[in-house]
C-alpha cells in the first residue's frame, strides 16, 4: 500500500500523481475501516482527503502551521503524519482520537480543538507570534461544515485581516453544516460557487482578504495547484474551495446529514450495525415537543446545527414549519433569540448538548436572566453516560448553570417528571428555565408529579428514614434508590429524596433531617467541584450533620470507559453502600 510509505509529509512530497490517486483511496478505505467498527465522522473526513494530501505535498508541516476547525475532518491528515495505524488497525482505534491532539502529535497537531468555529482566532494567535517573533511560516486555517456562523469566526476573520500578514484560510465549502447550513453568510458563499468566485459583493473580500476560488476542491492536482498559488502570500488569504461531503461513498453522498457522523456500520450496505438499546430521554422529549407545538401556537423549538439532537430529522423540521428554526452553529444567538422571543410573548425552547452550552454563559447570565425572560433551555447529554472524548465532556453543567443568578435549573429523574417540568417550564412566564435532560436508561413512573416547579427549591421526600440520608440528583436518583434498598437489606433505614433542583437548596427538608440524621449523602452525575453536593454541605458546615459528596472529580477527560471512570470515583452501587455502612458505624 502506497500509505505504508508516508511516515510523515515529507513522503507525501515525493509521490507521482498517479500513487497520489491511489493515497486517496486507501485513505478513505482506511476512514470507512474505523468507522465502521468503532463509529465517527464520516462525511466530513472522505469530503477532504485531496485537500489534505494537496497540503502536505505543497506546504511544509510541520515548520508550517496546519489548524483545523472543529478537526472532525482530520483523519486524512493524522493518516499523512504517522498514525495510519489508528485507521487500519482495529486493536489500536482508540490511540488516535478523533480531533486534532498534540497529546498525540505535538510537532503536527497544534491544538486540541474539538468545538466549533475556533480556527481562525487560534491561528491569528500563531500569526502574531510568528511576526512578533520572526519568522515566515505559513499560518494555514481549515474550516468547514457550517463552523463560519460562529461568532469567533467572524472575530478571527476581523482579526487575520487588521494583522494584515500571512494567514491563509481554506473555506472548505461542501454547502452543508451538520444539517443544512443557515444564515444569510451562506447565501453569499452560494453565489460565489455559482459564479465561480466572480460575484460581487463578496464577504471575504469586503473584509480585506485576498480572494480565490476553486470548483474542484476534490481533484488533487487542481488542490495542488491552488496551493502553489497561494503559498508564502504575504497577505490574508481565502482559498475557497468547493468539496462534497462524503465523496466517495455514496451512502454519505446521498445522506450527507445523516452521516456527518455515524455509529457503527456495515461498508458494503451502509446499514447500522450499532444496537440501540431502550429509549432515549431527549429523543421522547423532541416527540412531546412536537406534539405539543399543536396545542401551542406559541410554542418555537430552536436548534444550533445539531436538530437531530431532540429528534428533528428532516421531516420532523418540515412538519413544524415556522415553530422550528436552526440559528446554524451560533449557541449564543439561539440564547439571545430565545430571549427575544420570550420578551414578544412567544414560548421558546432551544435545545443543545451541554458541551456546546458552555459557549452560551454570557449569553445566559446577561441577555436571559438579567432581563427574567421565560425561555426555556434543554440540557442534553449532561452526563458521565454522553459523549466522552476530550473536548466533549458534558457533565461540567451543573457548576455552569447552578450559579447563574435567576436561572431555575431542574433535574428530572424520570421520563414523566420531566414532561412534568417541561410543561411547566413552556406555560409560566416568569422564570428562565433551564432543564437536565436525563440520559442514560430511562426511567418511568406512575407517581403524579407537581405541575408547578416555581423556584422556592422544595425537595421531595421519596422515603422517610433515619439515620443517613440520600439525596440523589436527576439521572442519579434510580442509583440512589437502589442504594437504599441494599442499605435496607444491611438493616439501615435509610431517608430517600428527590432534590429536583439543581439550584437552591431546601433549607427547610434540611433543617427537618438534623432531628434524627447523623449523616447527608448526596449524588450526582456529575462535576463534584461546584456542583450540588457542594451546596449542600456548605449548609451544614456549621452543624453536626457529617456530609457525603458523590461525583466526579474536576479532571480533563478522554475517551474514558464509563464503567472505570464510575469505580475510580467510587460511583458503582457497591462501593457507595459500603461507604455508608462504614461511616455509620
Amino acid at each position: 500500500m502506497v500509505i505504508d510509505k508516508v511516515k510523515s509529509p515529507a513522503d507525501v512530497k515525493k509521490l507521482s500523481a498517479e500513487e497520489l490517486e491511489t493515497l486517496a483511496e486507501e485513505i478513505r478505505k482506511g476512514i470507512l475501516h474505523r468507522d465502521s467498527m468503532h463509529g465517527g465522522h464520516v462525511g466530513p473526513n472522505l469530503g477532504f482527503v485531496e485537500a489534505t494530501i494537496a497540503i502536505h505535498y505543497v506546504f511544509d508541516a510541520p515548520k508550517d502551521k496546519i489548524v483545523f476547525d472543529v478537526s472532525h475532518q482530520i483523519y486524512p491528515h493524522k493518516m499523512l503524519t504517522g498514525r495510519a495505524y489508528g485507521f487500519f488497525d482495529a486493536d489500536r482505534f482508540d490511540e488516535v482520537s478523533g480531533y486534532s491532539s498534540p497529546n498525540e502529535s505535538p510537532e503536527y497537531d497544534n491544538f486540541e480543538v474539538g468545538h466549533t468555529s475556533t480556527s481562525i482566532a487560534l491561528a491569528t494567535g500563531l500569526q502574531k507570534g510568528r511576526d512578533i517573533l520572526g519568522g515566515n511560516e505559513n499560518v494555514v486555517v481549515v474550516i468547514g461544515d457550517g463552523s463560519l456562523s460562529g461568532g469567533e469566526a467572524f472575530e478571527g476573520l476581523d482579526m487575520a485581516s487588521e494583522l494584515g500578514t500571512n494567514i491563509i484560510i481554506v473555506v472548505n465549502d461542501n454547502e452543508m453544516s451538520i444539517a443544512e447550513n443557515h444564515g444569510g453568510l451562506y447565501r453569499n458563499l452560494k453565489l460565489l460557487r455559482e459564479t465561480q468566485g466572480k460575484a460581487e459583493p463578496n464577504y471575504f473580500k469586503a473584509l480585506g482578504f485576498d480572494y480565490h476560488y476553486v470548483e474542484q476542491g476534490n481533484d488533487i492536482q487542481t488542490m495542488i495547484k491552488a496551493f502553489e498559488d497561494v503559498k508564502d502570500t504575504p497577505r490574508p488569504t481565502v482559498l475557497h474551495i468547493h468539496t462534497e461531503k462524503g465523496h466517495g461513498y455514496a451512502p454519505a453522498v446521498k445522506n450527507k446529514e445523516a452521516w456527518h457522523y455515524s455509529m457503527p456500520f456495515d461498508i458494503a450496505t451502509g446499514r447500522s450495525t450499532y444496537k440501540v438499546t431502550g429509549e432515549s430521554a431527549s429523543q421522547i422529549l423532541g416527540d412531546w415537543l412536537r406534539e405539543e407545538m399543536k396545542r401551542d401556537p406559541k410554542l418555537v423549538c430552536i436548534a444550533a446545527a445539531v436538530p437531530a439532537s431532540i429528534g428533528f430529522g428532516p421531516e420532523e423540521r418540515k412538519a413544524a414549519g415556522p415553530q422550528h428554526t436552526d440559528v446554524g452553529i451560533a449557541e449564543e444567538e439561539a440564547v439571545a433569540m430565545a430571549s427575544g422571543m420570550a420578551k414578544r410573548g412567544a414560548h421558546p425552547v432551544f435545545s443543545t448538548y451541554a458541551t456546546f452550552l458552555q459557549r452560551t454563559y454570557d449569553q445566559i447570565a446577561q441577555d436571559l436572566c438579567v432581563n427574567g425572560n421565560p425561555a426555556v433551555i434543554n440540557v442534553i447529554g449532561s452526563s458521565i453516560f454522553g459523549m466522552n472524548d476530550f473536548t466533549h465532556i458534558c457533565f461540567f453543567d451543573i457548576p455552569m448553570f447552578s450559579h447563574i443568578p435567576n436561572l431555575v435549573y431542574l433535574a428530572p429523574t424520570t421520563f414523566e417528571e420531566m414532561i412534568a417540568m417541561e410543561r411547566w417550564a413552556i406555560r409560566q412566564d416568569k422564570y428562565s428555565v433551564a432543564l437536565r435532560v436525563p440520559e442514560g436508561e430511562v426511567e418511568h413512573s406512575d407517581e403524579n408529579y407537581d405541575n408547578d416547579y416555581t423556584p422556592d427549591a422544595r425537595y421531595k421526600i421519596v422515603k422517610r428514614g433515619s439515620g443517613v440520608a440520600i439525596v440523589a440528583l436527576g439521572s442519579f436518583f434510580a442509583k440512589g434508590r437502589r442504594v437504599v434498598e441494599s442499605l435496607e437489606e444491611k438493616g439501615i433505614n435509610a431517608t430517600l429524596i428527590n432534590p429536583r433542583y439543581a439550584s437552591g437548596i431546601d433549607e427547610t427538608v434540611l433543617d427537618d433531617l438534623k432531628r434524627d440524621h447523623r449523616l447527608v449523602v448526596t449524588l450526582e452525575d456529575g462535576s463534584l467541584d461546584g456542583g450540588f453536593g457542594e451546596r449542600v454541605c456548605r449548609y451544614y458546615g456549621p452543624t453536626d450533620m457529617k456530609t457525603k459528596c458523590f461525583g466526579v472529580r474536576k479532571a480533563l477527560y478522554d475517551r474514558y470507559d464509563v464503567n472505570q471512570l464510575m469505580r475510580d470515583n467510587c460511583l458503582t452501587d457497591e462501593q457507595i453502600v459500603d461507604w455508608i455502612v462504614s461511616a455509620m458505624k
